[in-house]
């Protein structure tokens, strides 16, 4: 029984999709926890990308259908920003008022159609098979690895270069960052492009990978991708940049694996949404269980010294 269900299929699996989510995780990790910024736009920026990669895919272009997907990212954070700095609109009213236009636009770049198939249409994993022949049957996943690295090494970096150390300081203190000349809506427009073009290609990769796109593959994405960016803190810390970005990944990984675990007990299809709320649900609730814990046992430790103080006195 348990072979059949931590078995190497399911792990491979878990990881494939975990490192293509990990770029949604990562875009979340730029706008939530670097600019302090709730961007309720990515369900539909992933759909997004998913659609306009699909369109170029069709074409016969499955490379750059990647980067028109990061483009059509870049767009959708443009305006979520221009709301937000420019019109004075909340982060949150922006992020809903661009998702719910975006599924429109998301309907016409898949042309009024619900869904979108890529079965006889050759993508970047079809075309790297032969290339990662010494991979067998991993080569998605080599292909997945390699992209999510590269993305989290070029956020390692770009955090560090003065513009990334800019958009840092205005998640942290924007009153500081307009008082030392540096004006945070360029940096917020900014963070939020890079976000978007993040989550456009996740979505762009994933429809490669399963070969079609449906108009509500980016339901949930914005709860999915929190409770990978919070497992990922809560388990690797956040003691360097490198190990935050890194903890994403593994925080998607994780609970890719964690699904694909409840797949195999026969979970039905109509209970998969209960199934990821409750996995989400005590994700985001895990720094405060781990606090209360903490606080429980520094309790309990502390009237055991009370009683033996006092046990001491008693015997005097």
């Amino acid at each position: 029984m348990l072979a059949s269900i931590f078995s190497i299929n399911v792990l491979q699996t878990a990881l494939e999709l975990g490192c293509i989510y990990g770029l949604v995780a990562l875009a979340l990790f730029l706008s939530y926890s670097v600019l302090n910024i709730a961007d309720l736009s990515t369900d539909g920026c992933f759909t997004l990308g998913c659609a306009v990669c699909c369109q170029v895919a069709v074409a016969g272009h499955p490379v750059l259908a990647l980067f028109a997907a990061m483009a059509a990212g870049v767009a959708s954070g443009f305006i979520t920003a221009f709301l937000q700095t420019r019109l004075g609109v909340e982060s949150i009213m922006a992020g809903i008022i661009v998702n719910t236009g975006l599924y429109t636009i998301n309907l016409a770049a898949m042309g009024f159609s619900s869904n979108m198939s890529l079965v006889k249409v050759d993508t970047v994993f079809s075309l790297s098979k032969d290339a990662l022949a010494f991979a067998g049957g991993w080569y998605q996943l080599v292909v997945a690895a390699v992209i999510i690295l590269a993305a989290c090494g070029l956020m390692v970096w770009f955090l560090g270069t003065r513009l990334g150390l800019s958009i840092r300081a205005t998640g942290d203190n924007a009153a500081m960052v307009r008082a030392s000349s540096i004006n945070p809506a360029f940096t917020i427009m900014v963070g939020l492009c890079i976000s978007g073009s993040l989550t456009a290609l996740s979505g762009g990769l994933l429809a490669q990978y399963q070969k079609s796109c449906d108009i509500n593959v980016g339901t949930g994405m914005v709860t999915i991708a929190l409770a990978s960016l919070i497992i990922g803190e809560t388990l690797l810390g956040k003691r360097t940049m490198v190990l935050r970005v890194l903890g994403v990944v593994f925080g998607s990984c994780l609970y890719r694996f964690i699904v694909a675990v409840a797949l195999r007990f026969d979970v039905p299809a109509a209970a998969m949404k209960l199934v990821s709320a409750i996995i989400v649900a005590v994700a985001i609730s895990m720094p405060a269980i781990r606090q209360k814990i903490a606080f429980e046992k520094r309790k309990q430790e502390a009237r055991m010294r009370h009683a033996q103080v006092h046990g001491k006195k008693e015997a005097v």
